[in-house]
């Protein structure tokens, strides 16, 4: 319980710096054995491999998209609970959590699995690449219930006040797949598909670890049977708030295909390989952003709830400057050692070529993401799914899928690379807008 008190009564700064420190580690180390399987798939297997892994991502994106939709929502929802003082509902969450992510990995599996060949066809596989696409993909939808329930307990876990526990999930989980990504691909000579097992076994042990996290007497919040009955009233509660990052996978899968269809048609297979490499390092750019966005989540959750909205607006004020400077940093990086980064992953002299300017056109409008997510993720805390959900789809949806349509007919693979820019750019514009007229209703609100 002390976690959860001192969202309310600490100091805001000292607040962000405990939470966010873990979810950054976490979620950094996350991102880099991602990064390591791309090197070891790149140099084990080949560019068809790295083509393989960018092709099957939009179906990782969807299956991650539901674990989102249940571990986002379920975790701010918790937050709000636990600053409103209202325990049980807050378990009746997290038992309702649990049975959803474990009903999405069978149900979506079942869907999914007898129709993988003509799906993969549909997002892009070439007959020398769909091989590989297969086995992949395979093995990642046996394993996704570990996927599932990892991901939507340890949001809880982080919900609840226990930043620590929520960073070891993620690092046991890097750190198995770490290990036993090369022994499957080169000792085992197992390919591609070993790189898939090893990830779901990672899965597994982290998932099985969370769950006797909440079977502890120590945790504050415990998995209890009778809560794991669904009750729809919660149900729906935890879907209406999840809403936006869910939709926002949904959308960057079909974002993913476009790209997809897009490099095969103006850059070829290569192309392909290479945005599947900036895909990745540009989600270990924003992890760290992701990690402040994550432990600004349950203070400014419980402050809204216990109704301190100056701790909430405090929050979302360093917050954002945090994330600002992160994200310029990654912008310097990527800018200046473009070649460097995109030549660990494949010595291939036109993989390279292609994939710098790629990654620096991809990323040119980073600095603007930082404050954008914050943003977004402040209206996701308090539950105002409505206003993040807008924002996910106008970066998506109303921005990004049109670019696709447009710019690379008249500037090739050039036009593919920009169009992500321009809809940071857009969206940046949309959340600043929208956020500062809440902060100001804050202010107002305060006062009375």
């Amino acid at each position: 319980m002390e976690g959860s008190a001192a969202l309310g009564q600490e100091r805001v700064d000292k607040l962000l710096w405990r939470y966010s420190v873990p979810a950054m580690i976490g979620m950094v180390v996350n991102a880099l054995y991602n990064i390591v399987d791309s090197i070891f798939v790149g140099n084990g297997v080949g560019e068809f491999a790295l083509a393989a892994v960018a092709i099957a991502f939009p179906v990782m994106i969807i299956l991650m998209g539901f674990g989102m939709l249940i571990g986002v929502g379920a975790g701010s929802l918790v937050s709000i609970r636990m600053g409103e003082g209202r325990k049980e509902d807050a378990e009746k969450i997290l038992g309702n959590a649990f049975t959803l992510s474990v009903l999405c990995a069978i149900v979506l599996s079942a869907i999914i699995l007898p129709f993988l060949d003509p799906v993969l066809q549909l997002l892009g596989a070439e007959p020398n690449i769909l091989p590989y696409a297969r086995d992949f993909t395979k093995v990642i939808l046996w394993g996704s219930l570990f996927m599932y329930v990892g991901f939507g307990l340890n949001s809880i876990v982080r919900a609840q006040g226990d930043p620590k526990i929520a960073m070891a999930t993620m690092l046991i989980s890097a750190g198995i797949n770490v290990v036993l990504n090369p022994l499957f691909i080169f000792y085992f000579q197992l390919g591609i598909t070993g790189s898939a097992l090893a990830t779901v076994i990672a899965q597994m042990v982290a998932s099985v670890w969370i769950i006797l996290h909440f079977l502890r007497k120590k945790s504050y919040l415990r998995l209890k049977n009778q809560y794991m009955a669904l009750d729809f009233t919660v149900v729906f509660q935890i879907i209406k708030t999840g809403a936006s990052p869910f939709l926002m996978q949904i959308a960057a899968s079909v974002v993913n295909v476009l790209f997809n269809h897009s490099l095969l048609l103006y850059g070829g297979e290569i192309a392909v390989a290479c945005i599947g490499v900036i895909t990745r390092i540009g989600m270990l750019l924003l992890m760290p952003i992701f990690g402040i966005s994550q432990g600004a989540q349950p203070i400014i959750g419980y402050n809204y709830g216990a109704r301190s909205y100056n701790r909430v607006i405090e929050a979302v004020r360093r917050a954002s400057y945090a994330a600002s400077a992160l994200s310029l940093a990654g912008f310097l990086v990527v800018q200046f050692f473009s070649e460097s980064i995109v030549g660990v992953f494949n010595q291939n002299a036109e993989f390279i070529a292609i994939g710098a300017k790629g990654l620096r056109l991809f990323l040119l409008l980073l600095p603007v993401i930082g404050f954008q997510v914050i943003g977004a993720n402040y209206f996701q805390a308090v539950g105002k799914a409505q206003y993040a959900i807008f924002f996910s789809m106008s970066r998506q949806v109303i921005i990004l899928i049109p670019m696709l349509l447009l710019l690379p007919p008249l500037f090739g693979l050039n036009g593919a690379w920009a169009a992500a820019p321009l809809a940071d750019l857009g969206s940046f514009l949309l959340t600043g807008y929208f956020l500062f007229k809440e902060i100001r209703t804050l202010r107002q609100s305060e006062t009375l």
